[in-house]
């Protein structure tokens, strides 16, 4: 049977995600037989390193559990100067020979707290007009990104050795790191150029479930999480053989139940899918909306 799964890859400085998305390809194909199909869950700059979420199978399915989760970040920045990227492998655009005290970083870092209104970085994957906003900058082209709403949960202050400032983030969907420190270091008058970034979580799982490429080629099996897992956030709800059958073929089923809301279809120990309760005119009602192919290759 194929690979279905989550792998939590602890992405190497310098690889970029679709980089690391071809390895896991490489690693999980069979020679003789049809390639894995394989996506990440939140891009991550190739300066980054990290928790990249890597899909693998019918999980490709549920990657926006991953893009709309909430992220947390180690990130450093210098203040003494910015690039055109926003990090150190970009063009040196400004120097800032001026000093600033620790207790004014630390009374400004609280004031980033929260829902605003931020301006993503011109080198990002952005589609303008079907194109990626980094390539249109990268040809000389003239983009505009608009500001788009994200949200500062957390922001602890763990070092300042001027010019360098590390904090760790913890932040919605959509936060760029770059902009973050963008933006603080104009707010201070001077740079905000980020030399290091880490990715430590996505949608809360824990960084002790990254593993290293060097792990997953010594023991593939063990590095990757089981789909049903990945959906852990939905309620299972558990259907007869019969109601399988008419799930899988996509039918809506009304059910006996007090449930709402998105549920995790399952008939035994197999997954069939996810799905929606609604109310319906007498009962609640079990819409279909997503259907694994395994499952309805095991059961029609």
């Amino acid at each position: 049977m194929n690979v279905s799964g989550v792998v939590f890859l602890d992405k190497p400085l310098g690889w970029t995600s679709r980089k690391a998305v071809n390895e896991m390809v490489r690693c999980f194909s069979k020679p003789g037989q049809k390639r894995i199909k394989a996506g990440h869950a939140g891009t991550l700059d190739p300066l980054a390193t990290g928790m990249l979420p890597i899909l693998l199978g019918e999980a490709t399915r549920f990657a926006e559990l991953g893009l709309a989760a909430e992220k947390r970040y180690t990130v450093s920045f210098d203040l003494s100067y910015q690039t055109d990227t926003l990090d150190r492998e970009g063009e040196i655009l400004e120097r800032f020979d001026s000093s600033i005290d620790c207790d004014d970083i630390k009374a400004l870092i609280p004031t980033f707290l929260g829902e605003q209104e931020q301006v993503p970085p011109l080198y990002s994957a952005i589609r303008v007009n079907g194109k990626r906003a980094h390539a249109i900058a990268r040809e000389g082209g003239n983009v505009i990104l608009p500001a788009r709403t994200i949200c500062i949960h957390s922001i602890e202050l763990l070092d300042v050795d001027f010019p360098t400032v590390t904090l760790n983030v913890h932040c919605s969907k959509g936060t760029y790191i770059r902009s973050l420190a963008r933006d603080i270091g104009k707010a201070l008058g001077l740079g905000g150029c980020v030399t290091m970034l880490r990715r430590t979580s996505t949608g809360a799982w824990p960084e002790a479930m990254m593993v290293s490429i060097d792990q997953l080629e010594a023991d593939m099996a063990s590095c990757v999480l089981p789909l049903k897992q990945w959906l852990r956030d939905y309620s299972e709800f558990s259907l007869s053989e019969d109601d399988a059958k008419r799930f899988l073929n996509g039918q809506r089923i009304q059910m006996d139940t007090p449930m709402n809301g998105d549920v995790l279809a399952i008939s035994g120990d197999l997954l069939l899918g996810t799905g929606c309760l609604k109310p319906g005119q007498h009962r609640q009602v079990l819409h279909p909306v997503r259907i694994l192919p395994s499952a309805q290759h095991h059961i029609l």
